[in-house]
């Protein structure tokens, strides 16, 4: 069976050149990927609590978390891309995502601004857990690359997770 030229290249692999070791690029690009994952995940959960606050503080964590949001969002295109850099593949469909994800949706009618902002930084504090996992691979890889962007991110995370934290503290 002949295929035409377009066939042909649809039907190649994705075989970008890299430095890393095969076993390198499959692990770093799964861990990347499933982070990706993740971070969709907590992205639309911090704009689902975006939308739908209320309450007297409305106004106050209604910014913090479209400021939190943009800042989860501009991570997807750099872990995606890394992936694909170093030899990988990577999400390809909203199915994937919710196979591969590990952060949890919340779907509830209702949740008290309370509620919201503590499940956020739960969250975020578990993406920074996760981070640190793909870090840790990283470094047995002598990823260097992608270590570096995960530190930054952790940074971010941990950021995050304080200001929600802080929100979030009784006063006395």
């Amino acid at each position: 069976m002949s295929h035409t030229p377009a066939e042909t290249r649809r039907l190649s692999p994705l075989k970008t050149p890299s430095s890393l070791s095969t076993n390198a690029t499959t692990d770093i690009s799964a861990a990347l990927t499933a982070l990706l994952a993740d971070v969709f995940t907590l992205y639309v959960k911090t704009k689902n609590f975006h939308w739908h606050m209320s309450g007297p503080h409305f106004r106050d964590y209604h910014l913090l978390l479209d400021e939190q949001a943009e800042q989860i969002f501009a991570m997807t295109d750099d872990i995606a891309e890394r992936a694909r850099k170093i030899g990988g593949t990577t999400l390809r469909s909203i199915g994937q995502i919710a196979r591969q994800q590990r952060l949890l949706d919340n779907d509830a009618d209702f949740v008290t601004p309370e509620d919201m902002l503590s499940e956020l930084r739960e969250d975020n504090a578990q993406l920074v857990s996760l981070l640190r996992e793909v870090h840790g691979l990283c470094d047995e890889h002598n990823d260097v690359a992608t270590a570096s962007l995960i530190e930054n991110w952790i940074d971010e995370g941990e950021r995050r997770t304080w200001f929600l934290f802080e929100t979030t503290r009784p006063q006395r």
